[in-house]
């Protein structure tokens, strides 16, 4: 599979729903973390990303037009502190972090779990694990989707980078594009080029990303060498409110 460029795959893509990109950075000296939302209705519009504890936790911008925070309020990042970092679409991080602590795996974790129940869509979960060690990085990812939007049917794919190349990396995200319902993602996490430092890859990641459906972009590098991070969170309203 022959690597594209992210933001042109994006661009041409208005709803490509909440996606996750892992890999290294052109240098090969950091692993690459990017988590982004998007939404279409209010309720899924009306969230920021916050820094955490551990990582990052959504919250509704708007507390009074919150109107169920059910799937929409979870931490998509938890860093166990150990060199490896979760990254997911929702609550399944928590069930990765108690399943790696009790010296279990990712995949145990997730065969524990199936697809969102937010029918007729059937939103996959999908989920990454990134492990710095000794210099060196490799990554995971998951998708868990109906068959065909059949919520009686789960789909569970596990994918495993062990060894990543610099400037490539693998995203995956929960729909093909925007439809009723919305198709989920189908294939293998598509193999994108990752291009600059942070700041570059942060901007030019969240200004493909469809204008009036893009909500928050989460970016972290980590350097392989002593797993150190350098974060970016970009959030529509901060931007909104900053104009106004």
């Amino acid at each position: 599979m022959k690597a594209v460029n992210l933001s042109e795959l994006l661009a041409g893509n208005a709803y490509p729903g909440r996606g996750i990109v892992l890999g290294l950075d052109e240098t090969g000296e950091n692993a690459v973390i990017a988590y982004f939302i998007m939404g279409r209705s209010v309720n899924s519009r009306n969230r920021v990303f916050e820094e955490s504890e551990d990582g990052i936790i959504t919250r509704a911008h708007d507390e009074s037009l919150m109107t169920d925070p059910h799937l929409i309020i979870y931490a998509p990042v938890r860093d166990l502190g150990d060199g490896r970092i979760i990254v997911t679409n929702g609550d399944q991080t928590d069930t990765i972090r108690d399943f790696l602590r009790a010296g279990k795996s990712f995949e145990d974790a997730l065969r524990t779990r199936t697809f969102e129940d937010d029918q007729p869509n059937c939103t996959p979960r999908i989920s990454g694990l990134v492990e710095v060690k000794d210099g060196a990085c490799g990554y995971r990812l998951s998708i868990l989707k109906s068959d065909d939007n059949d919520d009686t049917s789960v789909q569970r794919f596990f994918f495993d980078y062990p060894q990543p190349k610099a400037g490539v990396g693998h995203f995956i995200h929960t729909y093909q594009g925007d439809g009723a319902p919305l198709p989920s993602f189908a294939g293998e996490p598509e193999k994108v080029t990752l291009r600059g430092d942070i700041e570059q890859f942060a901007l030019e990641t969240w200004d493909a990303l469809n204008d009036d459906n893009k909500v928050s972009l989460y970016v972290a590098y980590i350097s392989l060498k002593d797993g150190s991070s350098d974060t970016i969170i970009i959030n529509k309203h901060d931007q909104e409110d900053a104009v106004c």
